[in-house]
């Protein structure tokens, strides 16, 4: 049921860009107030940088994409800076960096012609950490002023607060003029600490350690500053007067040279001497950054010799010899073109949002889930809004916010249907009882088959490399598989009669089809697709029943004995295999299928057996994959299961854990950080 899609007025959709940035940025740089992430407000930043590129006669001399900052509180004593202060230009991708390096490579040899190696510049690579940027003043080594950076020119005088910090030196250990920027932050563990007290006081909590530093800075009273024990990181040298120092010729030799005066540097920097090495950095340290106690967002990218940088000087708002190459977003903004609704392989209807293609965590994605109707309301979505999209790791994106100030009222509310014509039948769909979920009422549709199909084939069922999808509706659209056993029943002679298929591609699918008629009691009863059995309950029913045919006749008493099987869930199985066309379904695939015995996996010799524990894994893993975590631990003898109870021994809580944590907590299981269940399975 595809919509049309909302026509764009570029210079509408320009105005309101501009304002909800203006406002977005005051909020974030002057209140140090967070409406939306800071990724998210990148995303805006670039879309209307786009088009004003696009499109020159939309440009403006007062658009935000010209704007270095916001203004100075009024609280405070202003302070004119003697150096400018510049922000750099962002990167986001592989190729943006390696345009930038183009561009430094062609302006240095404009500018310096052949008479220098400038085909090879060094880049020093240095941690971009997430905190509020200040600009220290020391005359002959003692510390006269401390300032925000303000708009560029004019900042406020935070002195007082600075000096409360332990990590920044009121006397330096050379008596030099010297003007330093550098980053005022505070720790995740501080932060915790401090929301932990704002909770128990009835006290709002802070959105990030970012928005504590600058608030602390502005804080009136000094003895508040202190009590947050911020901390700080040095990074550039604006202005220096040399005694015992001599000046440095490389950016590397000023980080050490604010080392050795007694300044806290990063200790992370490093010198590159390719952009495939400063690449190499930034990827390592998408990683490793989770890992400091302070936030990083990205890496800064410099020229590494002062002298070329003082060729390549600096645009009207930006220097041309470095760029902030920032982290992949996890949230980024985007238009949503339309709602449609998918049929699940049980009938169920999911509303999902077609967007605009955009770049999100690593991957270009147009899609996002938007679960059921409730959600819809919820997020009061509309085909046409502009949404923020999150995406973390390998999880599914979701739409987490609508910024309504973009509405322009061309965007149209989607409403359920009362019929779906995929559903097959009259397509009619209902409302499933006690749920905000909408199904097919017709059972048997081509496009819910299709899907069962394809889950039958997938990886955690019969696994049958190369059938996928694709061929599933090749088979289909000619006739050749409608059910399970279908697929056990082809030729090479059939798959040759079809497009795309030779010789080799048909030898494949064949072989694939072979090996997968042994399957484990586990993968058939998922593969089955029976209403609420996941893949973790398929395993339990498993290791419980022991055979098929222990299963198929099971109670709901029986059933109810397994740990975490519901009234639900019970009833859903016994529903199921009562019913004669899902035992005529299972005794048509046994004519070509083997069905092994559950026998719980060998432990290794020699190892200490982890048998009698469970396991329940929430979250995303960073060194290992879920099944790779669910084969070490049944590996070892210990079981896992897709649900926590009194009864479970261990929740492994990866990133972004949900709702199994929480349960855990409230029950008094013991949680696992990844770094302890790797260490639990490596001493196993």
């Amino acid at each position: 049921m595809p919509t049309k899609k909302p026509e764009i007025d570029l210079k509408a959709r320009v105005v309101k860009l501009r304002e909800a940035i203006e406002h977005h940025r005051y909020n974030y740089h002057v209140l140090d107030k967070q409406d939306i992430s800071e990724a998210a407000l990148d995303s805006l930043k670039r879309e209307l940088a786009e088009i004003e590129q696009a499109h020159p006669e939309l440009r403006d001399s007062n658009s935000p994409t010209n704007r270095i900052a916001g203004e100075p509180l009024k609280e405070f004593e202003k302070v004119e800076h003697k150096v400018p202060q510049w922000s750099f230009n962002d990167a986001f991708t592989e190729q943006d960096i390696r345009d930038f390096d183009g561009r430094v490579k062609r302006q240095l040899k404009q500018e310096l012609g052949d008479t220098k190696d400038v085909a090879a510049p060094t880049y020093v690579c240095e941690l971009k950490i997430d905190g509020l940027k200040v600009v220290f003043e020391y005359e002959k080594g003692q510390l006269v002023r401390a300032a925000t950076r303000g708009n560029g020119k004019v900042g406020e005088n935070v002195t007082f607060n600075v000096r409360t910090i332990e990590s920044v030196p009121l006397t330096l250990r050379e008596p030099v003029d010297i003007i330093v920027e550098g980053e005022v932050w505070m720790g995740k563990t501080n932060f915790e600490k401090l929301n932990k007290r704002q909770e128990k006081e009835g006290l709002p909590l802070y959105a990030n350690p970012r928005n504590v530093a600058a608030g602390s800075i502005r804080q009136l009273d000094p003895r508040v500053v202190a009590e947050r024990k911020l901390d700080t990181f040095i990074y550039d040298i604006a202005s220096y007067t040399a005694s015992a120092k001599e000046t440095p010729t490389t950016q590397y030799d000023e980080l050490e040279l604010l080392r050795s005066l007694g300044l806290k540097v990063n200790n992370h920097a490093k010198v590159c001497t390719s952009i495939d090495e400063v690449i190499e950095f930034w990827k390592k340290w998408q990683t490793a950054s989770k890992k400091q106690d302070y936030w990083i967002d990205g890496v800064v990218v410099k020229v590494n010799e002062v002298e070329y940088q003082k060729a390549l000087g600096y645009t009207g708002k930006a220097p041309r010899f470095g760029i902030a190459f920032k982290f992949p977003a996890e949230q980024v903004t985007t238009v949503v073109e339309d709602i449609r609704l998918q049929i699940g392989r049980t009938g169920v209807l999911t509303p999902v949002a077609h967007l605009r293609p955009v770049l999100v965590a690593g991957s270009t994605v147009s899609r996002a889930t938007l679960h059921n109707e409730d959600e819809i309301r919820r997020l009061d979505v509309r085909v046409g809004d502009t949404v923020i999209l999150q995406k973390a790791g390998d999880v599914i994106p979701d739409i987490v916010q609508v910024l309504t100030e973009l509405r322009t009222g061309k965007e149209k509310v989607f409403k359920f249907p009362t019929h779906v014509p995929e559903c097959g039948g009259d397509g009619l769909i209902e409302r499933i009882p006690g749920q905000s979920a909408w199904r097919c009422v017709v059972k048997d549709s081509d496009a819910q088959q299709k899907r069962r199909l394809y889950h039958f084939v997938s990886k955690h069922c019969f696994d049958m490399d190369g059938v996928g999808p694709r061929q599933i509706d090749l088979f289909m659209e000619h006739a050749l598989v409608s059910s399970y056993e279908d697929i056990f029943t082809l030729t090479k002679g059939d798959l040759l009669a079809l497009p795309r298929f030779a010789e080799k591609s048909a030898d494949n699918v064949i072989e694939s089809i072979e090996k997968a008629r042994k399957v484990t009691l586990p993968r058939f009863i998922f593969s089955l697709s029976i209403p609420h059995v996941g893949e973790e309950t398929a395993e339990d029913l498993a290791k419980h029943f022991k055979t098929l045919p222990q299963l198929m006749k099971a109670t709901q008493d029986q059933l109810l004995q397994i740990e975490g099987v519901g009234d639900i869930l019970a009833n859903s199985i016994v529903d199921w295999f009562k019913t004669k066309e899902h035992r005529e379904i299972v005794d048509r695939l046994l004519e070509h299928v083997h069905v092994l015995k559950f026998e719980t996996a060998a432990i290794p010799k020699g190892a200490t057996s982890l048998l009698g524990k469970t396991f329940v894994l929430t979250g995303t893993l960073e060194t290992m994959s879920r099944d790779e975590a669910k084969e070490k631990i049944k590996s070892l003898g210990g079981d896992v299961s897709g649900s926590v109870s009194s009864k479970t021994s261990y929740v492994v809580a990866g990133e972004e854990a949900g709702s199994k944590l929480d349960k855990a907590q409230e029950l008094g299981v013991k949680v696992l950080s990844e770094d302890e269940f790797i260490e639990l399975i490596r001493v196993s």
